[in-house]
């Protein structure tokens, strides 16, 4: 499978890769489809599931994709070490979503990612992540949306509306086979 690379995009605009790790065929299903879904309906460019295969994910995505448009990269089984190494060679960031680091509200952590005006891959865990994820070599950014128990896919939600403030959530999908007409009651839902 082709892998990621952190050039720029031809429109210039930093891409943002989520890289999940800690993935457990048996129990986190549910959860790592809803951390690619939410990265898919929130702009991120693309989504890896690091060291582990999951066909059902793969198929859930890239289904979801081809109905509901947009260019979102799906690839797994690269183990992390690897991706985030290849990630930092081409000039990307590594930023770590973890509750323990830098809060995205009381700091100016968000800033700096931004003025960095590089490629972004977020790390986010699903179960308690290797104790290196923290260092430098790994993570350029440790970054918490709070500093309190909660869900990777709401730290996720959040640091990609923060990241493209909200902008993400006014555009329409190219190459989508549906899409959904907003309206105060009911369901409208066009295809093409």
């Amino acid at each position: 499978m082709e892998t990621f690379n952190s050039s720029q995009p031809a429109n210039n605009q930093s891409r943002i890769v989520i890289l999940r790790w800690g993935h457990r065929a048996q129990r986190d299903v549910r959860l790592t489809t809803h951390v690619a879904l939410t990265a898919r309906a929130l702009r991120a460019s693309g989504f890896i599931l690091s060291d582990v295969t999951d066909l059902h994910i793969e198929e859930t995505i890239t289904k979801i994709t081809q109905v509901w448009g947009g260019d979102f990269r799906f690839e797994m089984g690269t183990p992390w070490k690897t991706a985030v190494r290849d990630w930092k060679k081409k000039g990307g960031v590594i930023v770590h979503l973890t509750v323990y680091g830098e809060n995205i509200q009381t700091s100016d952590v968000m800033q700096r990612i931004k003025m960095a005006n590089k490629d972004v891959m977020l790390l986010v865990g699903s179960q308690k992540v290797p104790g290196e994820f923290y260092s430098e070599e790994v993570s350029d950014f440790n970054v918490a949306v709070g500093n309190q128990p909660h869900s990777e896919c709401s730290a996720l939600a959040i640091f990609l509306d923060r990241y493209f403030e909200g902008k993400e959530l006014d555009k329409r999908f190219e190459k989508a086979n549906k899409f959904i007409i907003p309206k105060e009651r009911g369901k409208t839902v066009k295809e093409y």
